[in-house]
């Protein structure tokens, strides 16, 4: 029989404890029971032990009880004797769990914090104004040109898929139009690939923390992920670990590895020089398939990733006069309005290693704006054919305006990058002061970029914490929602890419909540 994690059921139960008439067990069994009924759990899933489900919901077991007893009145549930509390469902069995991930964007969740609370659920950044001037810009002319033929580019229109060649050229990465897919941004790409390139059962290797999007897209797919590096101390800045690789492929061969070298989602890392190059040699030694994924890169913040920022533990180092050893710079970058170095594009770790064995994920949606949906992925033409054969098949084409706006808005890329790294350096550095004066000891690690903090709260299980603060209008994402593993309990990502109003008001809540979910 399946079974669902405590931690993965309590990412889908959302809103539940403070919406709905009733006492707490009848609101929790009637989101059990809409569970079921959509098919997000299937039929036949074991649940969780009433103790352990009570653990990372922050209720009383008394609640677990009541709630599981009345999904068995009701024909809702199934005790079997030696194997649990087994949920009976009427919508489709699948599986794969899904997780919620976007949950932010659900009503029920805009709902939940709307009377006085905090969404801190979503890293998405507001629009940059260039997305409405491209869009004013365009022509009659320029849709016009397209306008002879029947509007469907599976690999994308010309103009842009050029436009992002010529991105990577400027990076100096040779690249030509038909390594080029355009896709309904990042996500899609990853899906793609998931689709793609993987078969259920098969290996695949992945950072631990990741991105929670690829997550998903890889279980759905039935993949076995294999977690490598980690997040303590003696990781040395970085957010996973070459040579754990080397030693996982002495036993077993991945189909493909997925990393984020660069603005790596949650934490924020950037490898450096020595750790990049130790994973070209180990992939390249190994001929392993790697999935680049930089859909964050853009938004890197100029820091030097050597592991000196964030070197007491706690976000950061004061220079000797008690300012940050980044405000000089800031202020340079400030006047002269650079952003500081290395305004050119991002260069993929990848781009050291045979085109054929390995894909790069990329998107104008982080740095522009969420409602761009334009992304793609950077391979071989042979690769490119394949998803294109798959995506043709789920949409048969991304919009044309949409990659019309985009074509302009390639050209704008050195303002936005300039524009984006002084408000997210600014929001960063607020961010990390607010946490220094109202949670002294929660622990992180500067990020070099990303719009949010990786943040340690010692002592608490924030899978708890989580639930709790829901009750009190704060959405917040605890951090085994980043794990393969369900690992890095002790975690929060906090966003602050529009300000840190939000976290401001949401601070004492956490604090409160902290302090009850203990670990």
């Amino acid at each position: 029989m399946a079974r669902i994690a405590s931690t993965r059921l309590s990412r889908l139960l959302t809103g539940w404890s403070s919406e709905g008439p009733g006492p707490l067990p009848r609101r929790l069994a009637d989101a059990l029971r809409e569970l079921a009924a959509r098919g997000d759990v299937a039929g036949g899933t074991v649940l969780p032990s009433q103790r352990e489900l009570a653990l990372v919901l922050g209720v009383s077991r008394s609640t677990v009880t009541a709630a599981y007893g009345l999904l068995e009145s009701g024909g809702w549930l199934e005790s079997v004797r030696g194997s649990g509390s087994r949920l009976r469902g009427s919508g489709t069995a699948d599986g794969y769990v899904t997780e919620g991930r976007l949950v932010s964007f659900d009503a029920r969740s805009r709902t939940a914090v709307s009377a006085g609370g905090a969404d801190l659920s979503s890293g998405a950044l507001p629009g940059l104004g260039a997305v409405g001037e491209a869009v004013a810009a365009l022509t009659g002319g320029d849709v016009g040109a397209l306008l002879g033929d029947d509007g469907y580019h599976p690999y994308g229109i010309p103009a842009l898929r050029e436009g992002i060649a010529a991105y990577y050229r400027a990076a100096g990465v040779p690249t030509e139009a038909d390594q080029i897919l355009v896709t309904s941004g990042s996500q899609q790409a990853v899906w793609l690939v998931a689709q793609a390139l993987v078969e259920p059962g098969d290996t695949v290797v992945v950072e631990n923390p990741t991105y929670r999007g690829a997550l998903e897209a890889l279980r759905a797919r039935g993949a076995r992920l294999v977690p490598v590096g980690g997040d303590g101390p003696a990781d040395g800045g970085q957010s996973a670990d070459a040579a754990a690789l080397r030693r996982l492929c002495a036993h077993v061969r991945p189909r493909l590895v997925y990393l984020q070298p660069t603005a790596h989602n949650p934490t924020g890392r950037s490898m450096d020089g020595a750790a990049r190059r130790e994973w070209q040699r180990v992939l390249g030694e190994r001929e392993l398939f790697v999935v680049e994924d930089t859909a964050c890169a853009e938004l890197s913040l100029g820091d030097a990733a050597d592991g000196r920022d964030g070197a007491d533990g706690r976000g950061g180092r004061g220079g000797a006069d008690g300012r940050d050893v980044t405000d000089a710079r800031d202020a340079r970058d400030a006047r002269d309005g650079t952003g500081g170095v290395d305004e050119a594009a991002p260069v993929p770790l990848v781009a050291e290693l045979p085109m054929g064995a390995s894909v790069t994920v990329g998107t104008l949606s982080k740095l522009f704006w969420g409602g761009l949906r334009v992304g793609w992925v950077r391979s071989s033409p042979q690769v490119v054919a394949r998803l294109a054969k798959i995506k043709t098949s789920v949409d048969l084409s991304c919009s044309v305006v949409d990659q019309l706006v985009a074509v302009r808005l390639l050209d704008r890329l050195p303002e936005a990058r300039a524009r984006r790294r002084a408000e997210l350096r600014g929001r960063r550095d607020a961010a990390e002061a607010l946490l220094r004066a109202g949670a002294p000891h929660w622990e992180w690690t500067r990020p070099a970029g990303g719009p949010a903090l990786w943040v340690r709260v010692p002592g608490a299980d924030t899978e708890a914490l989580a639930q709790l603060a829901r009750r009190h209008g704060v959405s917040v994402v605890p951090g085994s929602a980043f794990s393969p593993v369900d690992g890095f309990r002790d975690r929060l990502r906090l966003p602050y890419g529009h300000g840190t109003d939000a976290l401001a008001a949401a601070l004492p809540t956490l604090l409160e909540c902290a302090e009850r979910a203990v670990g």
